[in-house]
């Protein structure tokens, strides 16, 4: 109050009218949040290189950039090979949004408490909160066989230590489901950087365990699970599974920015899913429209251009273990 003591209480009043807002309008602007970070690629010719640069990336060493690093490519250090990119900027920040390819603002989500975005395209996902990004996630969805569907989903189930349904080997820390029938669910998997999943979005132990507590599930009445009702999850874009371009790993910097976020997320089409991804013991479940609409939805896809016209799709097995409609893939 000190600063404005040679002013008039009304020529304060009209400074703070005339500023306040262009003070919150700058809280949205990208480069208040983070610098401009710089990105190069690099490839190392055997494993020799290669493990000696992966030496200051390990975990116990330095675990910002161990984050970082696995964060852009997408992959486990593990799954890191000689002869392939290798994606690194010029700046390590422990706030990985800094890194995000989805704008630090979304007005279309302003008024949503909390909202899930994903992107196939980009092998990654982020948290809002009323509009505002408060965490960036690097991913791997599912394989050409078993795609993550574009669409509208909501959060409905979660599992501390998972065991699949489908499988019984397949162990998924820090589950969270998103779609009843197939199983489809974010959760803790390998992650080798590239689409490999049953439909399902795996993710790294550090985001897997932040999205088990910051997701809210569904509620329940007499029928079962409130459909939209847990935090909504919008995924946008469909992976080229033709070209297999990995165009995370083509960004110069952390300035580029997805730009065809849905203008209202909450009005996004529900998923189309086909009939043959639901397993065959839980298909009763539907009703008549929905399996019409489960029927139709590879011809529709196709139709559409998001799916590959000569694409095979894998039929989902029956359940091994029987528990109601709580399936998990991977």
């Amino acid at each position: 109050m000190f600063i404005f003591s040679k002013y008039s209480n009304m020529q304060v009043l009209a400074l703070l009218v005339c500023f306040f807002p262009l003070y919150l309008f700058s809280q949205d602007i990208d480069e208040i949040l983070f610098p401009k970070i710089n990105y190069k690629v690099l490839e190392f010719s055997n494993s020799t290189e290669l493990k000696k640069f992966l030496q200051d990336f390990y975990p116990k060493k330095d675990f910002i950039r161990y984050r970082v690093l696995t964060t852009l490519n997408r992959k486990e250090l593990r799954f890191f090979r000689p002869k392939q990119k290798i994606i690194v900027p010029d700046t390590f920040i422990e706030d990985l949004r800094a890194y995000s390819v989805f704008p630090y603002y979304y007005d279309g989500a302003k008024e949503v408490p909390k909202l899930i975005v994903v992107s196939n395209v980009y092998q990654a996902y982020a948290c809002y909160e009323y509009g505002k990004l408060v965490r960036f996630v690097g991913v791997n969805t599912g394989k050409s066989t078993t795609p993550t569907y574009p669409g509208r989903y909501s959060l409905y189930w979660r599992d501390r230590l998972r065991r699949s349904s489908f499988n019984e080997e397949w162990i998924m820390p820090f589950t969270w489901n998103f779609h009843l029938l197939i199983g489809a669910a974010f959760h803790q998997f390998e992650m080798p950087g590239y689409p490999a999943s049953h439909s399902c979005i795996r993710q790294f132990k550090e985001d897997a365990e932040w999205l088990y507590h910051w997701g809210d599930p569904a509620k329940r009445n007499k029928n079962g699970y409130v459909k939209f009702s847990g935090t909504p999850v919008i995924i946008i874009d469909f992976y080229d599974f033709v070209t297999r371009r990995k165009l995370w790993l083509e960004l110069v910097s952390n300035e580029f920015k997805i730009d065809y976020l849905p203008p209202n997320p909450m009005e996004v089409e529900e998923a189309l899913i086909p009939i043959q991804h639901v397993p065959p013991d839980l298909r009763h479940l539907l009703s008549k429209e929905e399996y019409k609409r489960y029927l139709y939805a590879e011809d529709t896809l196709k139709a559409r251009g998001i799916l590959p016209k000569n694409i095979r799709l894998t039929p989902s097995k029956p359940l091994q273990k029987k528990d109601s409609i709580s399936t998990t893939n991977k």
